[in-house]
């Protein structure tokens, strides 16, 4: 099948400064795959090239088999950026039938989001009073309306206590056992061994990929943050 993602020889220049050097990857379809590196490695700014939001210098990014960005992804792609990108002087329930008037979806697909991220009770309450977590929770909501068949989420968990966390990991894996491709950066070990693919960037590179298990093997560390330290180690020395 098909990857879901295939990004070529990705360049993106940034304030003067190439953040992503001739990347390449391929995302494969129906899984959940966990985006990790340090801060700086360039994971928003990829996340960014693959909804169709970041200018790049050179390269391809190819998503459900078209280029990203396409007319016809606006659909098909839910995007939670790392900030809340939703609007402050609505409420919880303006700022969802918003967003789902534009996807034109209708009040179930509502109700299910915010039964989802954990919102209700809150759906009068305007976003500028929401907590940090809520805002989070909020954002969340936004990208899972329409049903998208990819999701491309960033640090989506920031903030939220563990029951919440686990609940959303829960959510994330059901969709992705109904075909659902999700795309997910987060600096949580536990997070990652939920995944089923890993990708570890590092300075603007893909410095690995392979599933927990692979990492495992491959470094002798049964930890995961152990392996990933021991991996960014590695390729410090040989650089």
């Amino acid at each position: 099948m098909e990857p879901a993602i295939v990004v070529s020889g990705l360049r993106v220049v940034r304030g003067g400064r190439e953040v992503l050097h001739g990347l390449d990857l391929d995302v494969a379809r129906g899984c959940v795959t966990g985006l990790l590196g340090p801060s700086g490695s360039g994971k928003t700014t990829l996340m960014r090239a693959i909804v169709g939001v970041q200018i790049v210098r050179e390269g391809r990014v190819t998503v459900l088999g078209l280029p990203a960005g396409a007319p016809a992804l606006r659909f098909r792609v839910g995007y939670q950026t790392q900030a809340p990108s939703v609007y402050p002087d609505l409420t919880v329930r303006e700022n969802l039938g918003y967003f789902a008037a534009v996807l034109g979806v209708g009040a179930a697909e509502v109700a299910r989001a915010v039964a989802t991220v954990g919102l209700a009770g809150l759906e009068g309450q305007l976003a500028a009073r929401l907590s940090g977590g809520e805002l989070a929770r909020l954002s969340l909501a936004t990208a899972l309306l329409g049903s998208p068949a990819l999701l491309v989420l960033d640090e989506p968990t920031v903030g939220l206590d563990p029951v919440l966390r686990r609940d959303l990991w829960d959510r994330f894996r059901e969709l992705a056992a109904d075909g659902v491709t999700l795309l997910v950066s987060s600096h949580v070990m536990d997070e990652a061994d939920r995944c089923d693919d890993l990708v570890l960037l590092r300075d603007g590179v893909v410095l690995t990929t392979g599933t927990p298990s692979d990492l495992r093997a491959r470094t002798g560390e049964q930890e995961l943050d152990a392996a990933f330290l021991a991996l960014v180690d590695g390729a410090g020395r040989a650089g």
